[in-house]
């Protein structure tokens, strides 16, 4: 929950320019007015646009997460405790909500790292689905808390305020979901990322991310992502691609800019 003349030859007779009275007259040469030179003259070629700002908030988002000289997720905490948290849909994430509606998403354990505010914990933890969300952000953990701590279906759910490659669970996983955390964590980071999933699923688990965000700015968090940039991380651990498509359910500030990636590994690369 871490960066981009045209030069014009011109004939030394540039103010002359040939004229003719007729086809069988050999050309003569005249002036040409300067002002009706100017005119004529193509307009330069417009410069190009600069990139876009980040928004106030993202830009102070950034400010607190880079501050954090410690690296224990205070600047992300800090974000919670301001409210700055522009990643926090406060619904569950509708792909994600079709997707358990479709009976489409494995059953057993799932791992939902950087949970945030839980929603996607809670809606798809069910008796056949235990679902643990992670979050560095001890105010983060405690809200979720606060939200759905008394609801009838706890039992099927768990937070835990953790550092998601540092945490060592004692059991492995058949479902990791990942949004809007591989594009928060630094990007030389995100093979370490890899490994730990890799680590920490079941063989015939299964990996999907929802991509996000598919663009071309600099900077972060949070930071581009594109599908070579999972594959490059990904491949080297044992993951291969069951699909990749668009999320044609995103929610209209991020459409066009998502992708949904399912991934399986060969088991052979699991540990605990």
């Amino acid at each position: 929950m871490s960066s981009k003349f045209i030069v014009r030859n011109f004939n030394l007779n540039r103010n002359l320019i040939p004229t003719r009275k007729s086809s069988f007259f050999p050309l003569k040469m005249k002036k040409r007015d300067p002002e009706e030179a100017e005119k004529s003259a193509p307009a330069p070629a417009p410069a190009p646009a600069p990139a876009p700002a980040p928004a106030p908030a993202v830009s102070k988002i950034q400010h607190l997460v880079h501050s954090d000289s410690t690296g224990g997720g205070g600047g992300w905490d800090k974000c919670w405790e301001q409210g700055l948290t522009p990643w926090d849909l406060g619904h569950p994430t509708p792909l994600l909500a079709h997707l358990h509606s479709l009976g489409a998403l494995p059953k057993g354990r799932a791992l939902v790292p950087g949970c945030g505010t839980g929603y996607d914990v809670v809606h798809i933890a069910c008796p056949e689905r235990h679902v643990t969300g992670l979050d560095i952000s001890e105010n983060a953990i405690n809200k979720a808390l606060q939200l759905f701590s008394s609801l009838p279906k706890a039992m099927h759910f768990t937070f835990l305020k953790v550092d998601f490659f540092t945490w060592h669970p004692t059991e492995l996983f058949d479902l990791v979901f990942d949004y809007t955390f591989f594009c928060a964590i630094e990007p030389d980071m995100r093979s370490a990322w890899a490994q730990k999933i890799r680590d920490i699923l079941k063989p015939d688990g299964e990996l999907i991310t929802l991509m996000f965000p598919i663009s071309d700015h600099i900077g972060g968090p949070p930071y581009k992502v594109s599908v070579s940039d999972y594959e490059e991380v990904l491949h080297p651990m044992g993951f291969k691609a069951i699909s990749i498509s668009d999320n044609d359910l995103a929610v209209l500030p991020r459409k066009g800019r998502e992708k949904l990636g399912r991934w399986k590994m060969s088991a052979s690369k699991s540990t605990l």
